[in-house]
């Protein structure tokens, strides 16, 4: 008799569990509020939307959409049909709201992007896509930087200055850090402007769609993490030489008082950072 009271409790348990289960889908089901701490900006202009989805379109089968919010983007990239599609979301209320919705199915939701384990998950080519929240987009670029082997098109919404400074040119003000590490793996290209009223809440900012192809060099022609050591040094201290920047990374060396070392980062190529690096290396032999 114990062991048949006990069958019924957990029988009970588990009619209770799916009980609540479908009340918060029930109440998930409405409309999700943006958080602030997540930096949620909820896109509701359908063309937009459908721009940005064009974006990767016809690019590869799998895709991972970062940042579903209440899936309008994830709608319209369904459409495509893609062999796979997979989204990166960590807020709560948005994961329940796109399966009370039925926009994806629970299998098809993991976590953080930041913490996801690209090789492991996909071991192949993928397409990412998103709008992407402002406050990690730099680190989310940078991871996929990283994961450049996976990852071979990336396309979304970024605030309109990280756009600039990711497809920025040489010479150009906004040419940084961010520019030359992309640009170094990927072919960046601008697509269009989004003003903040399509937004719910709308940002206090613009936006920019920007598209990534990777470059069939996966590796650099020098040492890679020189190379970042090198960019990152001399973009610090961006309004000084060359030959006064680098000296702090490598000390007084004969080779810097080469006319060429007189230039600004921001007058500099990919090209002219992987000379740089080389060079340095070569002079540490």
């Amino acid at each position: 008799m114990k062991r048949l009271k006990a069958k019924v409790s957990r029988a009970k348990v588990k009619r209770i569990n799916e009980q609540r289960t479908t009340n918060i889908l029930i109440n998930y089901s409405m409309e999700v509020k943006a958080k602030k701490s997540l930096g949620q900006h909820f896109l509701k202009d359908m063309e937009v939307a459908n721009n940005i989805a064009r974006a990767i379109e016809g690019d590869g089968d799998v895709v991972l959409e970062i940042g579903p919010g209440m899936g309008v983007l994830t709608k319209l990239i369904k459409e495509f049909n893609y062999k796979k599609l997979y989204v990166s979301e960590v807020d709560l209320e948005s994961i329940y709201y796109l399966v009370a919705n039925k926009i994806v199915e629970k299998e098809q939701i993991l976590g953080d992007f930041m913490k996801l384990n690209i090789e492991e998950l996909f071991g192949k080519d993928i397409a990412v896509i998103g709008n992407f929240p402002y406050n990690i987009s730099s680190q989310i670029v940078f991871k996929t930087i990283d994961d450049r082997k996976y990852i071979n098109i990336f396309a979304g919404m970024f605030q309109k200055e990280v756009a600039e400074r990711i497809c920025a040119a040489p010479g150009s003000k906004q040419f940084g850090i961010l520019s030359v590490m992309v640009q170094a793996y990927y072919d960046a290209e601008y697509l269009f402007t989004v003003e903040p009223e399509v937004f719910k809440p709308p940002p206090k900012v613009k936006s920019g769609v920007i598209k990534l192809k990777r470059r069939q060099n996966l590796h650099l022609e020098c040492d890679e993490e020189l190379f970042k050591k090198v960019v990152k040094t001399t973009f610090n201290t961006r309004r000084k030489m060359l030959r006064v920047s680098l000296k702090r990374l490598i000390g007084a060396n004969d080779f810097l008082q080469d006319d060429f070392y007189m230039k600004r980062p921001e007058q500099l190529s990919v090209d002219d950072f992987i000379r740089i690096t080389n060079e340095i290396t070569s002079n540490e032999k």
